[in-house]
């Protein structure tokens, strides 16, 4: 555990990352709530096998968010694990007895 009042290298990079994902994906909703308030027609437009846009774009956000969570689950670094060996426990001394 960091005893120090400013996060980890790792910590930061994690939120960093974290923040940039929402982004992508705030970016592609915005995209979709704006085409909604002010071209709701266009989302009516038959693009793919029958299927209109509306639907189309809606599946089309759950799968990016499923695909960011993977992305930040790979991308994401472990916090350091401090020594064990450094650290005693209660059990661990009850246990010597």
């Amino acid at each position: 555990m960091n005893t120090s009042d400013s996060p980890s290298p790792q910590r930061r990079f994690n939120a960093r990352l974290g923040l940039f994902l929402f982004l992508v994906y705030l970016l592609l909703y915005a995209g979709f709530v704006l085409i909604n308030a002010f071209a709701a027609d266009q989302m009516e437009t038959v693009v793919l096998q029958g299927l209109n846009l509306a639907i189309v774009y809606g599946f089309g956000l759950i799968a990016v968010a499923l695909v960011l969570a993977l992305v930040y689950g790979m991308l994401c670094r472990p916090e350091p694990v401090e020594d064990a060996s450094n650290s005693t426990t209660a059990t661990t001394q009850g246990d010597a007895q």
